[in-house]
């Protein structure tokens, strides 16, 4: 690779890079203006928003848990997209994952450490088995994977309802009964054990994808198939390999969201819109496993925070909803105009300029020596 290619390519990384954080700060001046439209103070807002989601231990932790299930859905989609398998499904699988949990502990009336080891098993093995569904339609018949992952989020979502309503109803309500205190996954400190699960499938996952072979065959199918193929690389068995993955890590996220955070039952909006935020934390991301696991914690503080600055300075908690809606907006608009040929020659051109005018006072010391 010549030394220009080198600099073209380092120059489109730090591009990616910085997309995503510019975003961020975009969208948090635009908020900015919309707080002080309403006549309130952006910086008193802002300050309340961390406040109230960094500003103790017991609010990092509550910051954390909401964060958790962001980051299973936001590394179910990092792991199929990166095969070039769109599952927009995760909202579905974690909520079968959950369903499971809860079939399997309720159920069988487990309780302690083997009911919390069966409800995470079964939560994984059901969900990789709700990501499978898709990956057999797409293989065998060819049948587009957002549709279909799209229709079983529905499926899950009515399943679930069918279980919290007439299978394990409490007393008749529109829930579950509460899991057992002993299932429960253990408190550290101020937040529950899922948490550090999270966190260590992620970065278990950057390894596998970016320092393993098998790593290296998903990238390249999601890449381009066709050479894949040429290649000798098993792809129909690669894709639906990262739809039962994939399928896995949503159904595990849905299992420690119902073992680990309160009122540990089923219930109506159980799930609700995590798999769609977690399409949007991989785009934003750009399929970086450790990326997607500081985007999902970004939007857990401003969940937490939103809270918060409504009470201070009395703004509706829409205006969260805003900023996170702007930061999707702004990262995905800008990943496209940076990959734009326009673009690219442009900032190639000022590299290389920069380069040569680097390179001349270089070139002046060795006459001169």
């Amino acid at each position: 690779m010549s030394k220009s290619t080198s600099s073209e390519n380092s120059r489109e990384k730090m591009l990616m890079t910085l997309t995503p954080i510019v975003s961020v700060l975009l969208a948090l001046i635009v908020g900015a203006i919309i707080i002080a439209c309403l006549g309130k103070s952006p910086l008193q807002g802002y300050g309340a928003m961390i406040q109230g989601s960094l500003g103790s231990a017991a609010k990092i932790g509550k910051t954390l848990e909401r964060s958790c299930p962001l980051i299973f859905t936001g590394l179910t989609a990092v792991f199929a997209y990166k095969c070039g398998v769109f599952n927009l499904g995760g909202e579905g699988q974690f909520i079968m994952g959950g369903c499971a949990t809860a079939t399997v502990i309720l159920g069988m009336g487990l309780d302690g450490p083997v009911a919390t080891l069966c409800g995470l098993t079964a939560g994984i093995v059901v969900g990789g088995l709700w990501g499978l569904l898709p990956g057999i339609l797409k293989i065998t018949r060819g049948l587009n994977e957002m549709i279909t992952t799209i229709m079983l989020n529905y499926i899950a979502m009515y399943f679930m309802e069918h279980v919290f309503k007439n299978l394990y109803s409490d007393n008749g309500l529109p829930k579950t009964l509460a899991l057992p205190n002993a299932a429960r996954l253990a408190s550290l400190g101020d937040m529950h054990a899922g948490v550090i699960l999270a966190l260590l499938l992620g970065a278990f996952l950057w390894y596998v994808i970016f320092r393993t072979s098998f790593g290296f065959k998903i990238r390249a199918v999601g890449m381009n198939p066709i050479a894949s193929q040429v290649s000798g690389f098993p792809v129909k068995r690669l894709v639906l390999l990262a739809f039962v993955i994939s399928g896995a890590i949503a159904g595990m996220g849905g299992s420690v969201e119902l073992l680990g955070k309160t009122p540990y039952r089923l219930a109506g909006g159980f799930g609700s819109g995590f798999g769609f935020d977690g399409v949007a934390i991989a785009l934003i991301a750009q399929l970086n496993p450790l990326a997607a696991m500081a985007v999902a914690v970004l939007f857990g503080i401003l969940n937490t925070g939103g809270t918060m600055m409504q009470s201070v300075i009395g703004v509706p908690t829409a205006i969260v909803d805003i900023i996170r809606g702007l930061i999707i907006i702004f990262a995905v608009a800008g990943m496209a105009i940076v990959k734009l040929p326009k673009v690219i020659a442009f900032f190639n051109v000022r590299g290389t300029r920069h380069d040569k005018a680097q390179s001349a006072p270089d070139k002046k010391e060795e006459v001169t020596a």
